[in-house]
């Protein structure tokens, strides 16, 4: 499967393609992933069949690379405001356990809880027949492109934050075409990272958990992705592994397909600017917060799972403390 990366080559970012076994080159004449898919769409053809058109370059040692910390985000965008970062939660099999088990305190009845039934609806109608629309799911922002770090780079955490918590994820990344029609790039893997203490105390502050950074790990996936996606989610804090867990996704483990999480993100005339990036995260069901994991500065999160080949993996830390003051003009 065709893999595209940045990478850092003599103090130059480069886009690299990948089949991941054989070497992996420099892709020639383009600057950048997203300028590949601009003249990729100008040319009505697919990554692959554009690639080979474009001169093969210079063989790149990734695992150097990896090593010397030289892998960027797949892809960026010239004006990161114009880097959309999004996702749907409750969106996989047993995703809702976890959520549940949060929010089920604040309740004072046995009636379901509001992400039960979120969930449950997504269960009943997440996968629609063709020609048909599913329900839509839960959904959040996350900010823009300057929210997003890549493999190797800290997780900062605001100084207000109550939480700053892993969310092992696969998302994929759309560019809109000059006539509006969104264009997936590809999947790679992700850590949605969220402040899952402030989303505990107040099902309304889900918003807020999420106005945090993520971070996506270096190889787009370009094609279709696997029905069937199995990983790894681990902590280390120094030596010791303080949490590890097996995560599933792909769309054989989800509620919903994929499709109908495109259909109800790009609904709405405002996600297809011309032009714009969108990163959308697809949700998981494996938290180290749901296991009675507190987090710590310099925790170190590591996300894995075929048929990437490169792990995903941040440190934690907290930001300084920033007071705003609001001025009056």
């Amino acid at each position: 499967m065709l893999r595209l990366l940045q990478v850092a080559v003599d103090g130059q970012v480069r886009v690299v393609a990948w089949d991941g076994e054989s070497d992996a080159y420099i892709v020639e004449g383009v600057s950048s992933t997203y300028d590949l898919a601009m003249k990729a769409i100008a040319e009505n053809k697919g990554f692959a069949d554009y690639i080979a058109t474009l001169g093969k370059g210079p063989a790149v040692d990734l695992a150097a690379a990896e090593r010397e910390g030289r892998l960027g985000l797949p892809v960026a965008h010239p004006d990161p405001a114009h880097f959309i970062v999004a996702g749907t939660g409750l969106t996989h099999l047993g995703s809702a356990d976890g959520r549940d088990k949060m929010h089920k305190a604040a309740q004072s009845t046995e009636k379901p809880t509001d992400s039960m039934r979120m969930f449950l609806m997504g269960v009943e109608g997440g996968k629609p027949k063709a020609g048909e629309t599913g329900v839509q799911p839960e959904w959040f922002y996350k900010g823009d492109g300057s929210q997003l770090k890549a493999t190797g780079e800290d997780l900062v955490s605001p100084a207000f934050a109550l939480d700053g918590g892993e969310e092992p994820e696969l998302a994929a990344i759309y560019m809109i075409g000059p006539d509006k029609m969104p264009y997936r790039l590809g999947f790679c893997l992700a850590n949605e990272f969220s402040d899952h203490v402030t989303e505990k105390g107040n099902y309304l502050w889900l918003a807020h958990s999420k106005l945090r950074q993520a971070s996506l790990g270096a190889e787009l996936l370009v094609g279709e992705l696997p029905q069937h996606v199995e990983g790894t989610s681990l902590i280390r804090r120094g030596e010791e592994v303080i949490f590890e867990k097996p995560f599933l996704s792909g769309e054989a483990n989800m509620s919903h397909t994929i499709a109908n999480l495109e259909h109800h993100n790009f609904k709405y005339d405002l996600f297809r600017r011309p032009g714009d990036l969108h990163v959308h995260f697809f949700g998981t069901a494996t938290l180290s917060f749901s296991e009675g994991v507190k987090t710590e500065p310099g925790d170190q999160f590591e996300i894995s799972a075929a048929p990437f080949k490169l792990t995903l993996v941040n440190r934690l830390a907290i930001a300084e403390e920033a007071p705003v003051t609001i001025r009056s003009l």
